[in-house]
This record gives C-alpha cells, structure tokens and sequence, in this order.
C-alpha cells in the first residue's frame, strides 16, 4: 500500500499540521513532512478526527435485505466518516447463536468498507424468556461483547439481572432498550400536549425512566455494566448522573435525530418522523445535549434504522418506526453541538469515537491520531453547507427525516487502516 500524505489538516480541530500515513500506519504527524513518494491529500484547514464508531447500527443482513446489506449498510458508515459499526441483533434469523454473528461478521470483513462487530442477543429470539447463547457469541470469531434486544425491551427483571451476571465473567456490557411494554401499549408518539392534540396514542417519559432506573440498580448489585441505547428524555439524564455519582458502571447514548428534532414534527403526518424512541419536547432536546456536553451522556449512536419505502410511505399508524442516520450524524452534531459551543472538536471526537470504541472494545479503533496507531481516519470540511438529498445516500434506504434540510459539514474522506474508502466525497 503507498503513502499518504494528509497536508494542513487541523488534527482535532487544532493548528493545521500534516499527517503521513505508510500502509496501515500513521507514521508521523508534525509541520512541513515531505510528500516524497506518497499521495498527497490537500487538507486546506479540514477538521481530521480519528475514524468514527458507532454503537448502534442496524444493517439487517440477514432477513430484511430489501432495506440494507453489510454492504450498503457499511458503504453508508464509510460515508458518513465511520470505520466501525456495532451491528444490531433484530436480524431474521436473530443473531443470537454463534453461527449468525459470525455470518455478520465475515460479511463486514469481505466487504471492507469498515469493521463490523456484530452485537448479540440477550435473549433467543429477542422473546424476553431466555438467555441466548452469550458465551458461545463472546467466545466465536466475532468476539462478542456487546449484547441486546433493541427493538425490544428485556423489561423481566430476572432475566436482566441474569443477562448482567452472565457477561460480568467476560467483561461484557448489556446494552438496554428501556421501554416498559405495559406503559407503552398503542403508544404512536411522545405523550404530552401534542399528542392530546393529535389524538395520537402516548408514549410516556415514565416507559423510559422506569427501566433505566431499575437497571441501575440492577448493574450495582450485581457489579456489572450496563448501557442505555438512545436516551430521549431529560428524566433519563438525571437518573443517569445519579447512578453515575453512586460510582454505578452505566454509560449512555443518544442518537443525532434526539439532539435535533422535537414532537412538534409529528404535527405533519409524516411518517419518517416516527422513532423509537419518540422525538421528545424542546425541553428534552436541550437536557440531552446539555448532557452530551457535560459527559452525563457518553457517546452518540446514529441507530440508524433503514426501511423500505412500502414501510414508511403509509399513513403514520401503520408505518415502521426509524431512521436512517449514518450519512448525517456528524452534520447533526456539528449543528448541534459544535456550532452552538457545547463541543469542541476533541469533544467531538471524544463522543463519536474514542469512548464508543472503548464500550464496545473496538480494537484499533477509538484511537490519538498519532504516530504508530493505525490509520483509522476522517476528514471533515466543516465549512461547507448544504441540503440533504437522500438520492444521493449510499444505504438502501431513504427515510431520513432530513430531506431538503440545510446541515453543516460534510465528510470527504475516510480511511479504514491506511485505505481510503472514501475520496472527495465519493466511495472508492
């Protein structure tokens, strides 16, 4: 593999400096390197981040592949800065045995457009009823030590202390979906004034912050680690800091679309803003980023959640919920979070990178940019401005509630161990 030479990057949003990367390698960061027999990246003052991970990506290989594949799924990650992705289990077959997070795995290694580590089920068939094989998942080729029902709730108690105990042995984390079932029964939208308007069915802030609450409790008894998938409330927030000054092993997340959106949207109809969780109120929204910004919230995760277009494009009752979210993350929390002065660009970093990799053990990912680490990079113009066109997106699916919405910031490479998968733009 040639050089590569990244000339006057702002490394972390720092002064400009240049970066020379030898096959999988960054070998030296400093002033003026010589470009001499490499190929050379005119960086102009591009913000360079180590390569982004996400915690929470549904790829739907195997069973859905009509709304993605490893393939578009990981060619999206790429664009959007990515160079690992933590794959959900609510495939079909469930990746809750050896054999389907290997297939998964092997997937994400033959396609290479970025790693792919494959989360595993807490509970066969995501039923709630009885442990998957985590072990046999920790212990396969694909190393698991991520393990969850998303999409579903594990809301037995039993089974969750059970869960905790069982991946303590390896030093597995149990990643919740908190949602309380019995609260959330027809529940179409975030409960409140907007919800009373429409007529819609409630989703109470309650069905979330029962089951983080519990599970707090539940990782200090048993002195294991838990994680909450895509925190939505400002209720949710203060629980966390509370178990986190108990010295409680939590971590959480929160997707993009939380940091920006509201209830409010869901006034139109339109189903591409129907998520779970629901969009919450404005009050919500600034909790949580007042949370990102403060460390009481740990990463962001895109959960991004592709469908077909029959899926969405039906009345609101009747269509899935999710959102595609890898492409536009890093525009949403520049726009959020950046651009607002809640992050720096090393908080950035910070959230969408080093801790995410450290949570889900991603070895080689998460790491300085810095000579002898690999070469997990991303570039980032972040002076350009512009609307979202979803035609353009490389994931299968087009539901993204950003369409035509003017966002900062746009990723113009990304390199997956000294490989560029991404170049001005465009996928390699």
């Amino acid at each position: 593999m040639s050089k590569t030479l990244i000339r006057g990057a702002k490394v972390l949003g720092g002064e400009p400096q240049d970066v020379l990367i030898d096959g999988r390698t960054i070998v030296e960061v400093g002033s003026g390197l010589s470009a001499e027999g490499a190929e050379v990246v005119e960086a102009d003052g591009k913000v360079l981040l180590p390569g982004l991970v996400d915690l929470h990506t549904h790829l739907r290989e195997p069973g859905r592949e009509d709304s993605e594949t490893v393939l578009t799924g990981t060619r999206a990650a790429a664009s959007g800065g990515y160079t690992a992705v933590f794959a959900m289990a609510n495939t079909f077959p469930v990746a809750d045995t050896a054999g389907v997070v290997e297939q998964v795995y092997r997937l994400g290694q033959q396609h290479g457009y970025c790693d792919v580590q494959p989360i595993g089920a807490v509970t066969v068939g995501l039923e709630g009823r009885k442990l998957a094989e985590l072990g046999a998942m920790h212990e396969s080729a694909a190393g698991v030590t991520v393990f969850s029902d998303d999409g579903k709730c594990v809301d037995d108690a039993v089974i969750m202390r059970r869960a905790l105990e069982y991946v303590k042995a390896f030093g597995g984390v149990v990643a919740q979906h908190a949602q309380e079932p019995r609260l959330t029964e027809g529940a179409q939208m975030n409960e409140g004034v907007v919800s009373a308007e429409l007529g819609l069915g409630g989703w109470p802030a309650v069905a979330e912050e029962s089951i983080i609450a519990r599970d707090v409790l539940l990782a200090e008894h048993v002195g294991s680690r838990v994680h909450i998938c895509h925190l939505s409330t400002a209720g949710s927030v203060e629980i966390v800091r509370w178990a986190k000054s108990r010295g409680i092993d939590v971590t959480a997340e929160v997707t993009p679309h939380h940091l920006l959106l509201t209830d409010e949207l869901v006034r139109t109809y339109n189903p591409v803003y129907k998520v779970n969780p629901p969009l919450r109120t404005e009050r919500d929204v600034y909790a949580l980023r007042e949370a990102l910004a403060d460390g009481t919230i740990d990463i962001v995760s895109t959960d991004h959640a592709p469908h077909p277009h029959e899926d969405k494009d039906c009345e609101w009752a009747a269509a899935a919920m999710g959102m595609v979210g890898l492409e536009t993350a890093l525009s949403v929390v520049q726009e959020t979070m950046v651009d607002t002065g809640l992050l720096d660009w090393a908080g950035v970093a910070d959230r969408m990178s080093f801790k995410p990799a450290v949570i889900g053990r991603a070895a080689g990912h998460g790491r300085p940019v810095s000579a002898g680490e690999p070469a997990n990079l991303t570039l980032v113009d972040t002076a350009y401005r512009g609307s979202v066109d979803p035609a353009g997106f490389a994931s299968r699916s087009r539901n993204t509630p950003y369409e035509g919405r003017e966002l900062p910031g746009r990723v113009t490479h990304t390199w997956l161990r000294g490989k560029a998968t991404l170049v001005d733009g465009k996928l390699t």
